[in-house]
């Protein structure tokens, strides 16, 4: 091929075909002209200095080779808690990219984009059957931003009965998140001691006239669920304040027990975690919040509503405290969410959360004779061990880089804080027995190898590309612009 002035380009044919077909006399390949206004000028090049000459099999080798370099969801286990990358059905996928979903425009007219707003609507209303609220609106683009559309509600609750109210309780087995929310929200924030599981007598020790709300995390950061939380909300609201529970574990109640039943005010979802959407990279995300009755008239607009046979943005919200995003969320999550729901059917959605608590009850079976076990209360949907009992000086660190060794992404480590050494493992309902059986064994093998050979765990990952990182280093001076 070659580049023909202003003529635009051209198969060279003496060069591709210079003979003639079998039978047919003078065969020649037929000239392809094709106008120079198709190639902008932009894109034309004569020559890179120093640009590689290189085939296109290199080039795709190249690529898939530092593909193969990636850990992700895809290619092996991922053990990580409380905010889990856990299967994504590839149907799904498949549904978030279908063009008449796929391609709407945000502004496009809202006659126009019926069959998305029916959506959204079926999915507020499956979520907020499943979780036992009033209402839910899709608007949070994540989870922190569902925590602060939350706390932002019972902001504007309290304003509207006139009160000022000022503190925030938070459990040392909230997420992390939760105190940074709730300052953000304009309230100071009060931390309160648990043991495993929030106590009442805690709660009411701190719970006084200038306390807006208590954030609980249910199941809490150490897989445990909050037994006592509905003497706990009967509490709060006796003395004037709300509950917001943290719904980033919804996986380990769905289709088992209701949050809004428990007497929840307010609770954000984590689409991309309990609804199939793959998470990793910090996004896309989606934060849906639920609220009970009394909240609806404050929660975020505009909110998608049925209006007879049509589905519209109702935007005359008189007591919302305003708008989170310039349109509604991010939408391709939400179909996934949607698929996710309507394909399992009730059924399903509670089997899912059946195997995520069988299958981090089987791994705390396996591991907890030799891993410590600091709380003994059930398991839910993740187990979390410390280092305690680890030989040779190794702590939870070594035992992350040396999974590596072995194949598997590290858990969740050193949090929640509330744990010294903590290991944090979340199998999801996806993994099958033989996969949670080799990961335990690597545990198994790593704990004695810390006691026979500690400096296999010290100087670990040695099988990957990167070796071990000088994290403190990294932590403390980081390079946050590219040096060539």
């Amino acid at each position: 091929m070659t580049q023909a002035g202003t003529s635009g380009l051209v198969l060279n044919e003496k060069l591709l075909f210079e003979h003639s077909e079998p039978g047919r006399k003078g065969y020649s390949l037929p000239t392809l002209d094709v106008p120079e206004a198709t190639l902008p000028a932009e894109l034309c090049r004569d020559e890179i200095t120093g640009f590689p000459e290189l085939s296109e099999v290199d080039v795709v080798r190249h690529f898939t080779r530092l593909s193969t370099w990636n850990y992700g969801v895809d290619s092996g286990f991922y053990p990580l808690g409380s905010c889990t990358m856990k299967y994504n059905p590839k149907v799904n996928e498949v549904a978030a990219r279908m063009p008449g979903l796929a391609d709407i425009h945000p502004a496009t007219p809202q006659a126009l984009t019926q069959g998305a707003l029916a959506l959204i609507y079926h999915l507020q209303e499956d979520l907020a059957e499943m979780s036992g609220f009033s209402a839910v609106t899709i608007q949070p683009a994540a989870g922190a931003q569902g925590e602060l559309a939350g706390m932002l509600t019972i902001r504007a609750w309290h304003e509207a009965q006139g009160s000022t109210r000022s503190k925030v309780l938070i459990p040392d087995t909230a997420h992390g998140t939760n105190p940074a929310t709730a300052a953000l929200a304009g309230y100071d924030v009060v931390p309160i001691a648990s043991d495993g599981v929030l106590s009442l007598a805690e709660v009411e020790a701190h719970m006084d006239d200038d306390v807006a709300a208590l954030m609980v995390t249910n199941p809490n950061t150490l897989g445990l669920f909050e037994t006592n939380i509905e003497p706990i909300c009967k509490l709060v609201h006796e003395r004037g304040g709300l509950v917001y529970c943290d719904g980033a574990n919804f996986n380990a109640l769905m289709g088992i027990a209701r949050p809004g039943d428990m007497g929840i005010d307010v609770m954000h979802f984590n689409l991309h975690k309990t609804f199939s959407t793959p998470h990793g990279g910090g996004g896309p995300g989606a934060g849906p919040i639920g609220v009970a009755e009394h909240l609806v008239p404050f929660l975020p607009k505009p909110l998608v509503v049925r209006d007879g046979e049509a589905y519209r943005l109702d935007d005359d919200r008189p007591q919302s405290f305003g708008r989170l995003l310039a349109f509604n969320g991010n939408f391709g999550v939400l179909i996934r969410a949607y698929a996710y729901i309507r394909s399992m059917g009730a059924a399903g959605l509670k089997r899912a959360t059946e195997m995520a608590v069988l299958n981090a009850n089987y791994i705390r079976a396996r591991l907890e004779d030799v891993y410590d076990l600091p709380y003994k209360n059930r398991s839910l949907h993740e187990v979390v061990f410390s280092d305690k009992n680890l030989a040779g000086g190794c702590h939870t660190l070594d035992v992350a880089k040396r999974l590596i060794d072995y194949g598997y992404h590290p858990p969740t480590i050193y949090f929640p804080l509330v744990v010294k050494g903590a290991i944090m493992i979340e199998p999801t309902e996806t993994e099958s027995r033989e996969i949670l059986d080799e990961f335990c064994d690597a545990m198994l093998v790593i704990a004695q190898e810390a006691s026979d050979n500690p400096d296999l765990l010290h100087n670990a990952p040695t099988v990957p590309k990167v070796r071990r990182l000088d994290e403190t280093t990294a932590a403390r001076k980081p390079k946050l612009k590219w040096e060539g």
